[in-house]
């Protein structure tokens, strides 16, 4: 019996590291951004952003590769800085906010891509689709207390998907060739993290 004491009280104590070495950092909404950039009318790129969105990172100091990363976007939210527009994305052509009003971010592996980068693999759920995808990022960034005595680090991050795959397949042709919009659809993020307390 003292044996597996032991054996149950040294478990225990080389579990405490592990644990402890994982911080929960909350995304600082303010002081982020999430954008968006797709082909129109063959010609140009219109950019956009969502200004609602919400996700906390789990950073593991010991190994980088075991943090995890939860997002949650409001699709209402959007902006193109074109009122129209921005109503026929929000419409069921499109986002169906009334419908879908939220896109989900899901991390479900992190690997290093070289100094200070990493592909974050983890699952998109927009318009009720999940579909796999690789977030390339640069970060996070080494921490640094603020004038409030928070503790804040940051990262870059982008990838792309085809907006077709997640049944986002509104159209029209155009008669000189090609269509209005794009498939292909540039995401990117700017995060900043403020530390959780006590973490």
């Amino acid at each position: 019996m003292k044996k597996l004491i032991r054996i149950i009280a040294l478990i225990a104590a080389l579990s405490i590291p592990a644990f402890a070495s994982a911080a929960t950092w909350n995304i600082d909404p303010e002081h982020s951004h999430v954008g968006f950039k797709v082909r129109h009318l063959m010609v140009s790129n219109v950019k956009g952003n969502f200004e609602k969105f919400s996700g906390t990172v789990e950073v593991n100091d010991k190994d980088i590769t075991k943090s995890k990363a939860e997002v949650t976007i409001d699709t209402n939210s959007i902006n193109t800085g074109v009122q129209k527009r921005d109503d026929h994305l929000r419409s069921a052509d499109f986002f169906d906010v009334a419908k879908f009003p939220t896109m989900t971010f899901v991390s479900k592996k992190v690997a290093k891509a070289g100094q200070d980068k990493l592909k974050v693999t983890g699952d998109l759920t927009l318009h009720g689709v999940t579909r796999e995808v690789v977030l390339d990022v640069d970060g996070p960034s080494k921490e640094s207390k603020d004038p409030w005595g928070n503790t804040r680090s940051g990262a870059s991050a982008s990838t792309k998907i085809n907006r077709k795959d997640f049944g986002l397949t509104w159209n029209k042709a155009l008669e000189t060739g090609g269509v209005v919009v794009g498939d292909e659809v540039t995401i990117s993020l700017e995060v900043e993290m403020i530390k959780a307390q006590g973490k």
